[in-house]
């Protein structure tokens, strides 16, 4: 009993190594970041997710910059009931591209972090809390509903080094009208 309990405990010391090390965007500007983004990859591991892995859709989204410093993030996903509006405001913290914002599905304020962007392509994503378990997403967006493979493979890579299972990373297929904006093809990991 004791050898399990100090092999759980050093696997939790590791794994909070391994997000301590996570930094936000170097010089992070969210003026630059503000504007549409289209979410095209999804990693997360949770057993209450696994049985809607199948049936997530890319989704759109639009950060507006509040006079604050705040942002505010609008997104827009297809459900089962139709086109599903849902407005996150994510409040700045003293780092820049550090932000918390809370959570009313689990009741609690979670951490983000906008890990690497170029502010015109793409932008890596992290959510990260911890409670009663790790709670881990890693997310990349996109300006455009497609993005080139060698950003897929970064975003595959970090949603790995986070600890994340290679089957809880997906890049989804468009919802509806994303296929209209021009992706024609689910790319491949």
């Amino acid at each position: 009993m004791r050898f399990t309990v100090a092999t759980v405990a050093m696997v939790m010391l590791c794994v909070m190594a391994i997000h301590a090390d996570v930094k936000p965007q170097k010089d992070f500007n969210l003026q630059k970041f503000t504007g549409k983004w289209y979410r095209v990859g999804f990693a997360y591991d949770s057993p209450g997710f696994a049985p809607y892995r199948d049936k997530l859709r890319a989704s759109m989204g639009m950060i507006t910059q509040m006079p604050d410093g705040n942002a505010n993030l609008t997104m827009w996903e297809l459900s089962p009931l139709g086109c599903q509006s849902l407005m996150y405001q994510y409040n700045k913290t003293n780092v820049p591209g550090e932000f918390i914002y809370f959570s009313t599905r689990h009741n609690m304020l979670k951490d983000i972090t906008v890990v690497d962007t170029n502010y015109t392509e793409y932008a890596l994503v992290l959510k990260h809390k911890v409670y009663n378990r790790e709670y881990t997403q890693v997310a990349l967006y996109g300006r455009t509903p497609r993005v080139r493979y060698n950003i897929l493979q970064k975003f595959k890579a970090f949603s790995l080094s986070q600890g994340l299972p290679k089957e809880s990373i997906l890049v989804p297929p468009p919802a509806g009208s994303l296929m209209l904006l021009g992706w024609r093809k689910r790319p491949q990991l």
